[in-house]
């Protein structure tokens, strides 16, 4: 299992260096085209209409059925089994950013929700209002200081940034499923992980694909807005505007 994460991690690795050496120089991509935080924007759509086609004809369809088929109370537990055991790494993500009180406070809700949930298909503790305030390794790095780094669309998993890929690496490397030492268990996990979150967000991208006009744009200003929310805390700086001076002028005599 560890050997086999590790390779994962190393060729996702590499995947990057490469992105690194030629999206910069892929076809249609200049300088006055592309967005300043996505200067890869040619090789990143090619990747979301990529992405586009395996959503459409696999991921939507299983997602659908599985909505239609398992009840919402099942459906329910699931999310609250998954979102538990990524609770633990979020209560780590807390303390690693110096954030005690939070990081404590996801602790106990974690542990109330093992104990007193029947191992997290439950959530007691919203009940208890212990808010669930989600960290990951790349929102870390960011509160140390680490920029986003160029937008890019990463195969199968969708928007991230240069930064939040590092991050991701690390999230997946970590995560209590990563444990599961046999391979049949941990297909089924991780596909059943991977189907649930997919249903959970149908609704969002139907209304996506009816109101957005060009859906790469809107997904990449929607992931990089949301972000820096998340880094944040919910309470960005306010952004300045040059164009306007602090003063008006004064009038001419």
């Amino acid at each position: 299992m560890t050997q086999r994460t590790r390779c994962a991690a190393v060729l996702l690795s590499a995947a990057l260096l490469l992105l690194g050496g030629c999206a910069t120089t892929a076809p249609g991509a200049t300088a006055s085209s592309a967005a300043p935080t996505d200067p890869w924007e040619a090789w990143n759509r090619k990747v979301f209409a990529f992405n586009e086609v395996v959503d459409d004809s696999l991921l939507k369809p299983v997602a659908t059925a599985y909505r239609d088929a398992v009840p919402a109370l099942v459906r329910q537990g699931i999310g609250n089994f998954f979102g538990n055991l990524g609770d633990i790494w979020s209560a780590a993500n807390h303390l690693l950013q110096g954030k005690l009180a939070s990081g404590l406070e996801m602790g106990m809700r974690v542990l109330s929700n093992t104990f007193f949930g029947l191992g997290g298909v439950l959530d007691p503790a919203t009940e208890m209002r212990m808010v669930r305030h989600s960290e990951d390794f790349g929102q870390t790095l960011g509160h140390w200081g680490l920029g986003n780094g160029p937008y890019l669309v990463l195969p199968l998993f969708g928007p991230s940034t240069l930064r939040d890929t590092a991050g991701f690496i690390v999230d997946r490397r970590v995560a209590p499923t990563s444990r599961i030492s046999d391979d049949g268990a941990l297909f089924a996990t991780s596909a059943l992980e991977l189907v649930h979150s997919r249903a959970v967000l149908l609704s969002t991208t139907t209304l996506l694909g009816q109101i957005a006009l060009d859906k790469y744009s809107f997904t990449r200003d929607a992931y990089l807005a949301r972000r820096r929310d998340q880094l944040y805390d919910g309470a960005p700086p306010m952004e300045g505007f040059d164009d306007f001076p602090d003063d008006p002028p004064a009038p001419p005599r």
